[in-house]
């Protein structure tokens, strides 16, 4: 891409407002944020704001806060975060029928502006958003993606760190499947510098860093009243980084899968956290690791809570099949 990368974020919430604050803060690129016309001019102060912090974090780049799709034409990746969270009272399927119009309708914008863009969707609940990205936008599934596994594999690592009293830095780990319950923990590859984790934590502890990653989301709303905003855009520039530098990173990602992990045949493939290499085209590669008889269980069960999320959706919008 020649020039600086343009990045799109759709929705100007928490999570949005934050993944063009680390965007910028990594200078990764001209960013424009997005939002519904009744919230414009609170996006666009939003972004004011943000682009007075460039003299003092020393970052160039023209930000732009909008209600208006035409200023995405050109964008090299769109991330999707708009959507509403799930409210008490709330059932799954009232919350896939208002978030399933809301990026549908977004997803439209995206391919009559940005046509040749890679698609991050953040939109819950994440693996059926993917898919009504993907449906609603036409674009070639390399190009479309979901983030969940790098903010469950940050939290995992931030929570194995903390138990060990060591830098996070030095914390290699990976999970598949879905998003929190359906997560898939993979403490065999998971290692300390290079040191199994086994060798340093007992496997009760290693299950307790597991299950907390998995109710991460739940314990900060349970303090602060809100979803989680800072480690899910975190999650989010990781991947957009990965994709305007040509990184060729190895990160876990909801991505496209046929065969792979026998998800599906082909041309009946659906979006699964797996590992992948994300580049300047998107997903280049899925990595397919071994998995042991108790952790493929765990993801053929994830697959199949993925699948039911997809079938209410082409339930809802069979035009989207």
């Amino acid at each position: 891409m020649a020039g600086r990368a343009k990045i799109t974020v759709i929705g100007g919430g928490n999570v949005g407002a934050s993944c063009a604050l680390w965007a910028a803060s990594k200078e990764l690129g001209d960013i424009v944020v997005i939002d519904i016309p009744d919230a414009e001019d609170r996006v666009k102060g939003k972004m004011l704001d943000l682009t007075q912090c460039g003299p003092i974090e020393r970052f160039d780049a023209n930000i732009t806060g909008t209600s208006d799709y035409g200023a995405t034409t050109g964008s090299d990746v769109v991330v999707i975060t708009a959507g509403i969270p799930r409210k008490p009272g709330m059932s799954r399927d009232d919350l896939i029928a208002t978030n399933v119009k809301i990026v549908r309708s977004v997803s439209e914008n995206v391919a009559k502006h940005a046509p040749d863009a890679v698609v991050i969707v953040v939109s819950n609940p994440l693996d059926a958003m993917v898919y009504t990205a993907w449906k609603a936008t036409g674009f070639p599934t390399h190009r479309i993606v979901g983030q969940a596994g790098c903010l469950d594999v940050a939290r995992y690592r931030a929570f194995i760190a903390m138990e060990l009293g060591v830098s996070v830095e030095d914390i290699s780990a990976l999970l598949l499947g879905g998003h929190g319950d359906d997560m898939v923990p993979l403490p065999r590859y998971t290692s300390v510098h290079g040191v199994p984790v086994a060798q340093l934590l007992s496997e009760e502890k290693i299950t307790a860093c597991v299950e907390r990653a998995k109710v991460g989301g739940g314990e900060i709303v349970k303090l602060m009243g809100t979803s989680a905003y800072y480690a899910p855009a975190s999650g989010v520039v990781q991947m957009v980084e990965a994709i305007v530098k040509d990184k060729k990173r190895i990160l876990p990602c909801a991505a496209y899968c046929e065969s792979e992990y026998g998800v599906g045949g082909k041309g009946a493939g659906y979006f699964v956290g797996v590992p992948c290499v994300l580049g300047a085209s998107g997903v280049e590669r899925i990595i397919e690791i071994d998995l042991d008889a108790n952790e493929k269980s765990l993801m053929d069960q994830s697959v199949s809570h993925v699948k039911e999320l997809v079938e209410v959706v082409r339930k809802m919008s069979p035009d989207l099949a």
